[in-house]
């Protein structure tokens, strides 16, 4: 069983045990927390999609960790004009372990 759930403006394939990370959200280290947008819910009878969501379907993850990713080195450079910046980026992320999938 796998689903597809959307959270930060992504989607994500899941199923249960598996680890993802993800777009920071709320929650501290140990809790758990329920995804509602679930896209699409793959079982053993056969897949059931949402039009955009499944209602009542929940995915069930326990936060690992909360954390930032490493740093991407943004440089501009206009040959010829003396003209340089850099720039660097941090984007925070959540890494969740996937405990269970309600399909509705």
């Amino acid at each position: 069983m796998y689903a597809i759930i959307e959270t930060g403006g992504k989607q994500y394939r899941v199923a249960p045990g598996e680890t993802v990370e993800v777009e920071l959200l709320d929650g501290r280290v140990g809790e758990t927390i329920s995804l509602s947008r679930v896209l699409m819910v793959q079982e053993e009878t056969g897949a059931r999609i949402g039009n955009p969501v499944i209602p009542g379907a929940v995915v069930k993850a326990e936060v690992v960790a909360q954390g930032r990713q490493r740093k991407v080195i943004v440089f501009k450079k206009m040959r010829r004009k003396n003209y340089r910046r850099t720039k660097g980026h941090r984007q925070d992320f959540t890494r969740l372990k996937i405990t269970e999938i309600q399909p509705a």
